[in-house]
Protein backbone atom coordinates (compact mmCIF):
# COMPACT_ATOMS: atom_id res chain seq x y z
CA UNK A 1 0.00 0.00 0.00
CA UNK A 2 1.66 3.24 -0.87
CA UNK A 3 1.25 6.25 0.39
CA UNK A 4 0.48 8.31 -2.37
CA UNK A 5 -1.59 6.03 -3.53
CA UNK A 6 -3.89 6.45 -0.81
CA UNK A 7 -3.62 9.94 -0.77
CA UNK A 8 -4.47 9.93 -4.34
CA UNK A 9 -8.07 7.90 -3.12
CA UNK A 10 -8.70 10.56 -0.57
CA UNK A 11 -7.78 13.88 -3.52
CA UNK A 12 -10.54 11.37 -6.39
CA UNK A 13 -12.79 11.50 -3.85
CA UNK A 14 -12.50 15.75 -3.55
CA UNK A 15 -12.61 16.58 -7.18
CA UNK A 16 -13.98 13.50 -9.10
CA UNK A 17 -17.58 14.54 -10.05
CA UNK A 18 -17.69 11.04 -10.82
CA UNK A 19 -16.92 8.72 -13.49
CA UNK A 20 -19.01 6.79 -15.84
CA UNK A 21 -21.50 4.40 -14.46
CA UNK A 22 -20.26 0.78 -12.77
CA UNK A 23 -21.37 0.42 -9.58
CA UNK A 24 -18.92 -0.99 -6.89
CA UNK A 25 -20.46 -2.83 -3.73
CA UNK A 26 -21.24 -0.80 -1.02
CA UNK A 27 -20.26 -0.76 2.46
CA UNK A 28 -22.07 -0.16 5.62
CA UNK A 29 -22.79 1.95 8.88
CA UNK A 30 -24.33 1.15 11.92
CA UNK A 31 -27.86 1.39 12.21
CA UNK A 32 -29.16 4.29 13.47
CA UNK A 33 -32.65 5.39 14.42
CA UNK A 34 -34.31 5.36 11.37
CA UNK A 35 -34.34 8.77 10.31
CA UNK A 36 -38.62 9.93 9.21
CA UNK A 37 -39.01 8.85 5.38
CA UNK A 38 -41.54 9.47 2.68
CA UNK A 39 -43.51 7.02 1.33
CA UNK A 40 -43.74 5.78 -2.59
CA UNK A 41 -44.76 9.14 -4.50
CA UNK A 42 -47.59 8.68 -7.00
CA UNK A 43 -46.58 7.86 -10.18
CA UNK A 44 -46.72 10.75 -12.31
CA UNK A 45 -46.86 10.53 -16.45
CA UNK A 46 -44.20 12.45 -18.91
CA UNK A 47 -47.42 15.21 -19.33
CA UNK A 48 -47.25 16.31 -15.62
CA UNK A 49 -43.99 18.39 -16.83
CA UNK A 50 -44.96 21.73 -18.83
CA UNK A 51 -43.44 21.49 -21.95
CA UNK A 52 -42.88 24.32 -24.99
CA UNK A 53 -43.99 23.98 -27.91
CA UNK A 54 -41.07 22.66 -29.03
CA UNK A 55 -41.31 19.73 -27.13
CA UNK A 56 -44.58 18.11 -27.99
CA UNK A 57 -45.69 15.05 -25.26
CA UNK A 58 -46.74 11.85 -25.74
CA UNK A 59 -50.20 11.12 -25.26
CA UNK A 60 -51.50 10.35 -21.28
CA UNK A 61 -50.66 6.81 -20.48
CA UNK A 62 -52.86 4.77 -18.57
CA UNK A 63 -50.21 2.52 -16.61
CA UNK A 64 -46.96 3.58 -15.45
CA UNK A 65 -43.80 1.33 -15.66
CA UNK A 66 -42.96 -0.75 -12.04
CA UNK A 67 -40.39 0.17 -9.83
CA UNK A 68 -39.82 -3.25 -7.59
CA UNK A 69 -40.68 -3.49 -4.21
CA UNK A 70 -37.56 -5.35 -4.05
CA UNK A 71 -35.43 -1.99 -5.40
CA UNK A 72 -37.78 -0.25 -3.00
CA UNK A 73 -37.13 -2.11 -0.09
CA UNK A 74 -33.36 -2.06 -1.25
CA UNK A 75 -33.74 2.00 -1.24
CA UNK A 76 -35.62 2.08 2.34
CA UNK A 77 -32.42 -0.24 3.61
CA UNK A 78 -30.27 2.04 2.17
CA UNK A 79 -31.22 5.46 3.96
CA UNK A 80 -32.26 3.42 7.41
CA UNK A 81 -28.79 2.21 7.49
CA UNK A 82 -27.40 5.75 6.99
CA UNK A 83 -26.21 5.00 4.06
CA UNK A 84 -27.97 8.44 2.50
CA UNK A 85 -30.52 10.97 3.76
CA UNK A 86 -32.91 10.67 0.88
CA UNK A 87 -32.61 8.65 -2.98
CA UNK A 88 -35.10 9.50 -5.44
CA UNK A 89 -35.36 6.87 -8.32
CA UNK A 90 -37.50 7.23 -11.58
CA UNK A 91 -38.03 4.61 -14.03
CA UNK A 92 -39.06 5.77 -17.98
CA UNK A 93 -40.48 3.77 -20.45
CA UNK A 94 -42.94 4.79 -23.21
CA UNK A 95 -45.97 4.32 -20.68
CA UNK A 96 -44.72 7.26 -18.58
CA UNK A 97 -42.82 7.48 -15.10
CA UNK A 98 -42.82 6.17 -11.73
CA UNK A 99 -40.97 7.63 -9.19
CA UNK A 100 -39.69 6.84 -6.11
CA UNK A 101 -38.85 8.47 -3.14
CA UNK A 102 -37.32 7.48 0.65
CA UNK A 103 -35.50 9.77 3.19
CA UNK A 104 -35.72 13.43 4.34
CA UNK A 105 -33.50 16.30 2.26
CA UNK A 106 -31.74 16.49 5.94
CA UNK A 107 -31.79 15.48 9.16
CA UNK A 108 -34.79 17.05 10.43
CA UNK A 109 -35.68 18.73 6.53
CA UNK A 110 -38.89 17.66 4.41
CA UNK A 111 -38.90 14.81 2.41
CA UNK A 112 -37.40 14.11 -0.68
CA UNK A 113 -39.60 14.01 -3.75
CA UNK A 114 -39.78 13.81 -7.44
CA UNK A 115 -39.36 18.33 -6.98
CA UNK A 116 -36.44 17.89 -5.04
CA UNK A 117 -33.16 18.98 -6.16
CA UNK A 118 -30.02 17.74 -6.19
CA UNK A 119 -26.25 18.53 -7.53
CA UNK A 120 -25.78 16.36 -10.18
CA UNK A 121 -21.94 16.33 -10.65
CA UNK A 122 -20.48 15.14 -13.95
CA UNK A 123 -23.80 14.00 -15.42
CA UNK A 124 -23.22 17.91 -16.47
CA UNK A 125 -20.65 16.78 -18.88
CA UNK A 126 -23.40 15.01 -21.04
CA UNK A 127 -24.91 18.46 -21.38
CA UNK A 128 -21.44 19.73 -22.09
CA UNK A 129 -21.52 17.15 -24.74
CA UNK A 130 -24.99 17.86 -26.29
CA UNK A 131 -24.00 21.70 -26.63
CA UNK A 132 -21.06 20.18 -28.94
CA UNK A 133 -23.33 17.73 -31.17
CA UNK A 134 -25.66 20.49 -31.57
CA UNK A 135 -23.50 22.90 -32.87
CA UNK A 136 -21.96 20.25 -35.19
CA UNK A 137 -25.74 19.59 -36.10
CA UNK A 138 -26.47 23.10 -36.60
CA UNK A 139 -23.02 23.10 -39.21
CA UNK A 140 -21.19 25.68 -36.34
CA UNK A 141 -17.92 23.44 -35.40
CA UNK A 142 -16.78 19.88 -36.46
CA UNK A 143 -15.96 17.24 -33.68
CA UNK A 144 -12.00 17.10 -35.06
CA UNK A 145 -11.39 21.25 -35.19
CA UNK A 146 -8.37 22.02 -32.98
CA UNK A 147 -9.62 23.70 -29.60
CA UNK A 148 -6.74 26.36 -30.38
CA UNK A 149 -9.13 27.92 -33.17
CA UNK A 150 -11.13 28.67 -29.87
CA UNK A 151 -9.31 30.36 -27.52
CA UNK A 152 -7.74 33.35 -27.03
CA UNK A 153 -4.47 33.73 -29.48
CA UNK A 154 -2.10 34.42 -26.39
CA UNK A 155 -2.98 31.21 -25.02
CA UNK A 156 -1.26 28.19 -26.10
CA UNK A 157 -3.31 24.98 -26.44
CA UNK A 158 -0.55 21.68 -25.77
CA UNK A 159 0.20 19.51 -28.32
CA UNK A 160 2.64 16.52 -29.23
CA UNK A 161 4.03 15.40 -32.43
CA UNK A 162 2.56 17.21 -34.25
CA UNK A 163 -1.46 16.21 -33.31
CA UNK A 164 -3.54 19.37 -31.43
CA UNK A 165 -6.14 18.32 -29.30
CA UNK A 166 -9.75 18.44 -30.99
CA UNK A 167 -13.15 19.32 -29.62
CA UNK A 168 -13.93 15.89 -29.72
CA UNK A 169 -10.95 14.92 -27.93
CA UNK A 170 -12.06 16.87 -24.85
CA UNK A 171 -15.77 15.06 -25.21
CA UNK A 172 -14.21 11.78 -24.77
CA UNK A 173 -11.78 12.10 -22.59
CA UNK A 174 -8.81 11.53 -25.26
CA UNK A 175 -7.51 14.95 -25.31
CA UNK A 176 -4.14 13.57 -22.93
CA UNK A 177 -4.99 16.09 -20.10
CA UNK A 178 -4.43 15.16 -16.63
CA UNK A 179 -8.13 14.70 -14.27
CA UNK A 180 -7.46 18.83 -12.94
CA UNK A 181 -4.96 20.76 -13.97
CA UNK A 182 -1.89 21.23 -12.18
CA UNK A 183 -2.16 24.38 -11.04
CA UNK A 184 -5.29 23.41 -9.03
CA UNK A 185 -4.91 24.30 -5.42
CA UNK A 186 -8.17 24.69 -3.61
CA UNK A 187 -8.47 27.03 -0.86
CA UNK A 188 -11.35 25.20 0.61
CA UNK A 189 -11.40 21.68 -0.13
CA UNK A 190 -15.14 21.68 0.88
CA UNK A 191 -15.49 23.82 -2.52
CA UNK A 192 -12.71 22.86 -4.53
CA UNK A 193 -13.65 24.34 -7.66
CA UNK A 194 -15.05 27.91 -6.68
CA UNK A 195 -11.68 29.45 -6.72
CA UNK A 196 -10.42 28.17 -10.16
CA UNK A 197 -10.71 30.81 -12.74
CA UNK A 198 -10.39 31.38 -16.41
CA UNK A 199 -6.76 32.78 -15.82
CA UNK A 200 -5.22 30.20 -14.07
CA UNK A 201 -6.81 27.72 -16.97
CA UNK A 202 -5.21 29.49 -19.54
CA UNK A 203 -1.72 29.99 -18.04
CA UNK A 204 -2.34 25.94 -17.34
CA UNK A 205 -3.02 25.26 -21.00
CA UNK A 206 0.01 27.28 -21.83
CA UNK A 207 2.54 25.97 -19.91
CA UNK A 208 1.17 21.96 -19.88
CA UNK A 209 3.51 19.01 -21.73
CA UNK A 210 1.15 16.47 -23.05
CA UNK A 211 2.12 12.60 -21.78
CA UNK A 212 1.08 11.19 -25.15
CA UNK A 213 -0.44 12.54 -28.49
CA UNK A 214 -3.97 13.66 -28.28
CA UNK A 215 -6.31 10.76 -29.29
CA UNK A 216 -3.87 7.95 -28.14
CA UNK A 217 -5.69 6.83 -25.13
CA UNK A 218 -9.17 7.39 -22.61
CA UNK A 219 -8.02 9.21 -19.36
CA UNK A 220 -11.47 10.43 -17.34
CA UNK A 221 -10.80 14.22 -17.49
CA UNK A 222 -12.68 17.02 -15.44
CA UNK A 223 -10.25 19.79 -16.76
CA UNK A 224 -11.13 18.32 -20.46
CA UNK A 225 -14.60 18.52 -19.71
CA UNK A 226 -14.58 21.84 -18.13
CA UNK A 227 -12.42 23.39 -20.87
CA UNK A 228 -14.92 22.13 -23.34
CA UNK A 229 -17.71 23.78 -21.90
CA UNK A 230 -15.73 26.93 -21.64
CA UNK A 231 -14.63 27.01 -25.46
CA UNK A 232 -18.51 26.47 -26.24
CA UNK A 233 -19.24 29.39 -23.98
CA UNK A 234 -16.87 31.60 -25.74
CA UNK A 235 -18.64 30.75 -29.11
CA UNK A 236 -22.02 31.64 -28.10
CA UNK A 237 -20.74 34.79 -26.26
CA UNK A 238 -22.86 33.68 -23.24
CA UNK A 239 -22.14 31.65 -19.87
CA UNK A 240 -22.35 28.70 -19.75
CA UNK A 241 -25.09 27.92 -17.74
CA UNK A 242 -26.98 30.50 -19.89
CA UNK A 243 -26.04 28.16 -22.78
CA UNK A 244 -27.50 25.07 -21.18
CA UNK A 245 -30.80 27.09 -20.50
CA UNK A 246 -31.43 28.08 -23.86
CA UNK A 247 -30.20 24.99 -26.00
CA UNK A 248 -31.46 22.22 -23.77
CA UNK A 249 -33.17 23.34 -20.57
CA UNK A 250 -36.06 25.37 -21.86
CA UNK A 251 -36.32 23.33 -25.45
CA UNK A 252 -37.00 19.88 -23.04
CA UNK A 253 -38.64 21.76 -20.38
CA UNK A 254 -36.69 21.56 -17.99
CA UNK A 255 -36.97 24.29 -15.64
CA UNK A 256 -35.11 23.00 -12.72
CA UNK A 257 -32.06 22.34 -14.58
CA UNK A 258 -29.84 25.21 -13.39
CA UNK A 259 -26.55 26.56 -12.01
CA UNK A 260 -28.26 29.48 -10.45
CA UNK A 261 -31.04 28.37 -7.99
CA UNK A 262 -33.90 31.03 -7.34
CA UNK A 263 -35.22 31.14 -3.45
CA UNK A 264 -38.17 29.00 -4.58
CA UNK A 265 -36.01 26.60 -6.09
CA UNK A 266 -33.32 26.48 -3.53
CA UNK A 267 -36.08 25.45 -0.68
CA UNK A 268 -36.30 22.41 -2.58
CA UNK A 269 -32.63 21.78 -2.83
CA UNK A 270 -31.75 18.90 -0.07
CA UNK A 271 -28.97 19.45 1.87
CA UNK A 272 -25.94 17.32 0.87
CA UNK A 273 -23.78 14.92 3.31
CA UNK A 274 -20.71 12.76 3.24
CA UNK A 275 -20.94 9.10 3.19
CA UNK A 276 -20.64 9.58 7.27
CA UNK A 277 -23.55 11.26 7.48
CA UNK A 278 -22.44 14.92 7.77
CA UNK A 279 -23.71 18.18 6.35
CA UNK A 280 -21.89 19.90 4.09
CA UNK A 281 -21.79 22.70 1.58
CA UNK A 282 -22.48 23.10 -2.25
CA UNK A 283 -20.21 23.14 -4.43
CA UNK A 284 -19.67 26.52 -6.89
CA UNK A 285 -17.78 26.11 -10.26
CA UNK A 286 -15.95 28.86 -11.98
CA UNK A 287 -13.75 27.89 -15.01
CA UNK A 288 -14.62 24.34 -14.97
CA UNK A 289 -18.33 24.61 -14.93
CA UNK A 290 -19.12 22.55 -17.68
CA UNK A 291 -17.49 19.30 -15.84
CA UNK A 292 -19.90 19.88 -12.82
CA UNK A 293 -22.21 22.93 -12.21
CA UNK A 294 -25.66 21.77 -13.02
CA UNK A 295 -28.28 21.07 -10.17
CA UNK A 296 -31.37 19.06 -11.28
CA UNK A 297 -34.85 17.15 -9.94
CA UNK A 298 -35.90 13.72 -10.79
CA UNK A 299 -38.58 15.34 -12.74
CA UNK A 300 -36.49 17.09 -15.09
CA UNK A 301 -33.77 14.43 -15.73
CA UNK A 302 -36.82 12.29 -16.52
CA UNK A 303 -38.12 13.87 -18.76
CA UNK A 304 -34.14 14.57 -20.10
CA UNK A 305 -33.72 10.73 -20.89
CA UNK A 306 -37.24 10.42 -22.60
CA UNK A 307 -35.97 13.15 -24.69
CA UNK A 308 -33.09 10.77 -25.65
CA UNK A 309 -35.16 7.68 -25.71
CA UNK A 310 -37.63 9.49 -28.50
CA UNK A 311 -40.55 9.16 -26.04
CA UNK A 312 -41.63 12.58 -27.39
CA UNK A 313 -41.03 15.19 -30.12
CA UNK A 314 -38.09 17.19 -29.48
CA UNK A 315 -36.08 19.47 -32.27
CA UNK A 316 -33.06 18.44 -30.10
CA UNK A 317 -33.52 14.05 -31.10
CA UNK A 318 -31.19 14.44 -33.56
CA UNK A 319 -28.79 16.02 -31.38
CA UNK A 320 -29.21 13.67 -28.74
CA UNK A 321 -28.66 10.80 -31.32
CA UNK A 322 -25.43 12.09 -32.35
CA UNK A 323 -24.37 11.59 -28.48
CA UNK A 324 -25.45 8.05 -28.24
CA UNK A 325 -22.63 6.62 -30.87
CA UNK A 326 -20.01 5.28 -29.91
CA UNK A 327 -16.53 6.78 -30.59
CA UNK A 328 -13.54 5.21 -28.37
CA UNK A 329 -12.65 2.14 -26.11
CA UNK A 330 -11.59 3.37 -22.52
CA UNK A 331 -9.42 0.39 -22.06
CA UNK A 332 -11.37 -1.04 -19.45
CA UNK A 333 -13.63 -4.64 -20.93
CA UNK A 334 -17.36 -3.98 -21.65
CA UNK A 335 -16.91 0.33 -21.24
CA UNK A 336 -16.95 2.65 -24.02
CA UNK A 337 -17.20 6.71 -24.89
CA UNK A 338 -19.65 8.01 -26.39
CA UNK A 339 -19.86 11.88 -26.71
CA UNK A 340 -20.35 12.35 -23.02
CA UNK A 341 -21.81 9.55 -22.33
CA UNK A 342 -20.18 6.28 -20.99
CA UNK A 343 -21.83 2.72 -22.75
CA UNK A 344 -21.59 0.03 -20.17
CA UNK A 345 -22.90 -3.77 -21.84
CA UNK A 346 -23.53 -5.54 -17.89
CA UNK A 347 -24.93 -9.15 -19.00
CA UNK A 348 -27.02 -7.93 -21.92
CA UNK A 349 -27.97 -4.45 -23.98
CA UNK A 350 -25.51 -1.91 -23.87
CA UNK A 351 -26.82 0.50 -21.81
CA UNK A 352 -26.09 4.88 -22.10
CA UNK A 353 -25.38 6.16 -18.85
CA UNK A 354 -23.33 8.47 -16.81
CA UNK A 355 -22.91 8.86 -13.07
CA UNK A 356 -21.91 12.05 -11.18
CA UNK A 357 -21.06 13.37 -7.48
CA UNK A 358 -19.66 16.22 -5.65
CA UNK A 359 -18.52 16.90 -1.76
CA UNK A 360 -22.41 15.82 -0.59
CA UNK A 361 -24.73 14.36 -3.81
CA UNK A 362 -24.19 11.39 -5.96
CA UNK A 363 -26.51 11.09 -9.22
CA UNK A 364 -27.37 8.43 -12.18
CA UNK A 365 -28.75 8.89 -15.35
CA UNK A 366 -28.98 5.98 -17.83
CA UNK A 367 -31.31 4.23 -20.44
CA UNK A 368 -31.10 1.13 -22.59
CA UNK A 369 -32.36 2.27 -26.25
CA UNK A 370 -33.21 -0.92 -27.49
CA UNK A 371 -35.69 -1.70 -25.23
CA UNK A 372 -36.77 2.15 -24.65
CA UNK A 373 -36.78 2.20 -20.37
CA UNK A 374 -34.40 4.43 -18.35
CA UNK A 375 -33.32 5.42 -15.17
CA UNK A 376 -32.63 8.51 -13.02
CA UNK A 377 -31.17 7.70 -9.31
CA UNK A 378 -30.62 11.08 -6.69
CA UNK A 379 -29.22 11.08 -3.64
CA UNK A 380 -28.30 13.49 -1.14
CA UNK A 381 -24.99 11.33 0.32
CA UNK A 382 -21.43 10.97 -1.55
CA UNK A 383 -21.24 7.73 -0.96
CA UNK A 384 -20.87 6.29 -4.70
CA UNK A 385 -21.90 2.89 -4.60
CA UNK A 386 -25.89 3.46 -3.97
CA UNK A 387 -26.71 5.42 -6.94
CA UNK A 388 -25.05 3.54 -10.02
CA UNK A 389 -26.01 0.26 -8.14
CA UNK A 390 -29.63 0.62 -8.20
CA UNK A 391 -30.08 2.46 -11.95
CA UNK A 392 -27.83 -0.27 -13.21
CA UNK A 393 -29.78 -3.27 -12.09
CA UNK A 394 -33.33 -1.64 -12.84
CA UNK A 395 -31.93 -1.51 -16.51
CA UNK A 396 -30.08 -5.24 -16.19
CA UNK A 397 -31.78 -7.09 -13.49
CA UNK A 398 -29.83 -10.02 -13.67
CA UNK A 399 -27.01 -7.84 -11.98
CA UNK A 400 -27.72 -8.23 -8.33
CA UNK A 401 -28.10 -5.75 -5.94
CA UNK A 402 -24.96 -5.53 -3.77
CA UNK A 403 -25.46 -6.39 0.11
CA UNK A 404 -25.98 -3.93 2.58
CA UNK A 405 -23.65 -4.40 5.05
CA UNK A 406 -24.85 -3.60 8.61
CA UNK A 407 -22.50 -3.01 11.52
CA UNK A 408 -22.90 -4.59 14.77
CA UNK A 409 -22.30 -3.38 18.51
CA UNK A 410 -18.90 -4.37 19.91
CA UNK A 411 -18.11 -4.03 23.30
CA UNK A 412 -15.46 -0.62 24.42
CA UNK A 413 -13.04 -3.13 25.26
CA UNK A 414 -13.00 -5.00 22.23
CA UNK A 415 -12.50 -1.74 20.53
CA UNK A 416 -9.67 -0.56 23.06
CA UNK A 417 -8.14 -3.77 22.34
CA UNK A 418 -7.04 -2.65 18.92
CA UNK A 419 -5.82 1.25 19.68
CA UNK A 420 -1.99 1.36 18.76
CA UNK A 421 0.08 2.22 16.07
CA UNK A 422 0.36 -0.11 13.28
CA UNK A 423 3.31 -0.19 10.31
CA UNK A 424 2.05 -0.94 6.63
CA UNK A 425 4.95 -0.12 5.04
CA UNK A 426 7.97 2.37 6.09
CA UNK A 427 6.84 5.70 7.01
CA UNK A 428 3.20 4.52 6.47
CA UNK A 429 1.29 4.31 9.54
CA UNK A 430 -2.31 3.34 10.76
CA UNK A 431 -3.07 4.88 14.05
CA UNK A 432 -6.41 3.35 15.41
CA UNK A 433 -8.05 4.59 18.30
CA UNK A 434 -11.36 5.35 20.20
CA UNK A 435 -13.15 8.08 20.66
CA UNK A 436 -16.87 8.22 22.64
CA UNK A 437 -17.36 4.97 21.41
CA UNK A 438 -16.30 4.78 17.98
CA UNK A 439 -12.88 3.23 16.27
CA UNK A 440 -11.59 5.75 14.27
CA UNK A 441 -8.66 5.02 11.95
CA UNK A 442 -5.96 7.23 10.16
CA UNK A 443 -3.43 6.54 7.77
CA UNK A 444 -0.18 8.77 6.93
CA UNK A 445 -1.22 11.44 4.70
CA UNK A 446 -4.62 10.28 4.95
CA UNK A 447 -7.36 12.01 7.25
CA UNK A 448 -8.89 10.23 10.10
CA UNK A 449 -12.24 7.76 9.42
CA UNK A 450 -14.92 6.75 11.24
CA UNK A 451 -14.51 2.28 11.10
CA UNK A 452 -17.90 0.09 11.34
CA UNK A 453 -17.51 -3.32 12.72
CA UNK A 454 -19.24 -6.00 11.15
CA UNK A 455 -18.23 -8.39 13.44
CA UNK A 456 -15.87 -8.31 16.52
CA UNK A 457 -12.81 -8.54 14.28
CA UNK A 458 -13.83 -7.01 10.55
CA UNK A 459 -14.07 -3.70 10.54
CA UNK A 460 -15.14 -1.08 7.26
CA UNK A 461 -14.81 2.92 6.20
CA UNK A 462 -17.44 4.52 4.68
CA UNK A 463 -16.15 7.35 2.88
CA UNK A 464 -13.44 5.06 1.03
CA UNK A 465 -13.61 1.28 0.11
CA UNK A 466 -11.93 -0.32 2.72
CA UNK A 467 -12.15 -2.75 4.91
CA UNK A 468 -9.94 -3.57 8.15
CA UNK A 469 -9.90 -7.06 9.35
CA UNK A 470 -7.28 -7.20 13.19
CA UNK A 471 -5.40 -10.43 13.89
CA UNK A 472 -4.92 -12.18 17.03
CA UNK A 473 -2.30 -14.38 17.96
CA UNK A 474 -3.03 -17.64 19.94
CA UNK A 475 -3.09 -16.19 23.17
CA UNK A 476 -5.31 -13.62 21.94
CA UNK A 477 -3.10 -10.13 21.63
CA UNK A 478 -3.69 -8.36 18.82
CA UNK A 479 -0.48 -8.30 16.35
CA UNK A 480 -1.68 -6.96 13.49
CA UNK A 481 -4.35 -5.37 10.55
CA UNK A 482 -5.20 -6.23 7.07
CA UNK A 483 -6.65 -3.59 5.50
CA UNK A 484 -8.50 -4.90 2.10
CA UNK A 485 -8.66 -2.38 -0.80
CA UNK A 486 -9.71 -3.11 -4.43
CA UNK A 487 -9.81 -6.56 -4.14
CA UNK A 488 -6.05 -6.43 -2.44
CA UNK A 489 -4.62 -7.16 0.96
CA UNK A 490 -1.92 -4.98 2.94
CA UNK A 491 -1.14 -6.65 6.21
CA UNK A 492 0.73 -4.33 8.92
CA UNK A 493 1.91 -5.12 12.59
CA UNK A 494 1.46 -3.46 15.63
CA UNK A 495 4.36 -2.11 16.84
CA UNK A 496 3.07 0.06 19.75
Amino acid sequence: MKKDRLTALVLIALTAILVGCTAPAPTATPAPPPPPTAAPTKPLPLTATPVPATAAPLSTPTTTPTIPSAVQEYIRELVDNDYSRGVVVALIDASGTTYYSYGRMSENGAPVDEHTIFEIGSVTKVFTAILLADLVERGVVTLDTPIEKYLPPEVRAPERNGKKITLEHLATHRSGLPRMPTNWNPQDLNNPDADYTTQMLYEFLSSYTLPRDPGAQYEYSNLGAGLLGHILARLADKPYEQLVIDRISQPLGMNDTRITLSEEQRSRLARGHLADGQPVGNWDFDALAGAGALRSSAVDLARFVAANLGLYKTDLYPVLQRTHQVRADTGEAGVEMALGWVVITPRGNAIICHGGGTGGYRSWVGFDPSRKVGVVVLSNSNYESIVGAIGVHLLAPQVELPRVKKAIAVAPSVLAAYTGTYQLEPGVLADVTVENGTLLVQITGVPRYRAYPESETTFFIKVIDVQITFQKDAKGNVVGLVLHEEGKDYAAKKIK
